[in-house]
């Protein structure tokens, strides 16, 4: 019989301190993941092109182009899930880095094992739950506020055809909330209709996937009228979704 082993998943850490790069390589190599290794967005850039990385553990701090211009960068080309590794005690700066579309972040110091525990909570995230999938329906698309969301081949496009690039986790997001227009979401229902519960899932996960949604499809995303937030409870999509079959 055929040795159906999947490959180890690659971990790209990109931080400025050497000591940090050795001893998160150390670890996650013990742990039976493979590990590359960058001192800065040059090295971060030469890795990407040359290796197939899962997830990466990227330095808020970096000198020059730092941790946010990074996430920023990635954001734009690749849907690979980012985790932060901040000494920054700065609320703004972890915020700003959730809505640029990182997953996660882990303050220094850092327990190793909760860094561990963050990276396969992420990586599962990116992997939907297999009672997912049967609700994708061949040809299935809603039209909304001049938007045309086809489920099937996973294309978001606005009313003059541009398409607009969702990450995976936007995608979902959207998709979970189109399916349930009127209905009030809390963040609880969201996450598990999107990506099934996991003790590693934080409230501010689907908080910056929505802010980040409304950046690309409200017209004013500080006065949102697709997504609305009903305080204390979670989140509603409050236009007329009309669904579509082939």
């Amino acid at each position: 019989m055929a040795n159906a082993r999947k490959e180890p998943e690659q971990v790209l850490v990109v931080d400025d301190d050497p000591r940090i790069r050795q001893m998160l390589a150390r670890y996650f190599e013990g742990e039976g993941f493979r590990v590359s290794l960058a001192g800065d967005g040059s090295e971060m850039r030469n890795r990407l092109e040359k290796t197939q990385v899962d997830i990466i553990l990227l330095d808020l701090g970096l000198p020059g182009e730092d941790g946010l211009s990074l996430a920023r960068e990635l954001r734009i080309h690749s849907d690979v899930p980012i985790i932060m590794l901040t000494g920054r005690d700065d609320v703004v700066d972890r915020v700003v880095g959730l809505e640029l579309g990182a997953d996660d972040y882990v303050t220094k110091p850092f327990h190793l094992r909760e860094v561990l525990a963050r990276v396969r909570g992420a990586l599962r995230r990116r992997r939907p739950p297999a009672a997912i999938v049967p609700e994708v329906q061949a040809g299935e698309t809603f039209c909304f506020e001049g938007f045309r969301l086809d489920v099937s081949y996973r294309r978001l496009t606005s009313h003059d055809g541009r398409e607009i690039a969702l990450t995976t986790g936007e995608f979902d997001m959207l998709c979970t909330l189109v399916r349930h227009a009127g209905r009030v979401l809390n963040r609880e229902i969201l996450m598990d209709l999107t990506r099934g519960r996991t003790l590693e899932a934080f409230d501010r996960v689907i908080d910056a996937q929505i802010a980040r949604l409304r950046r690309k499809i409200e017209k004013d995303p500080r006065r949102p009228e697709l997504i609305k937030s009903v305080r204390g409870v979670g989140y509603v999509f409050s236009a007329r979704a009309v669904r579509q079959n082939a």
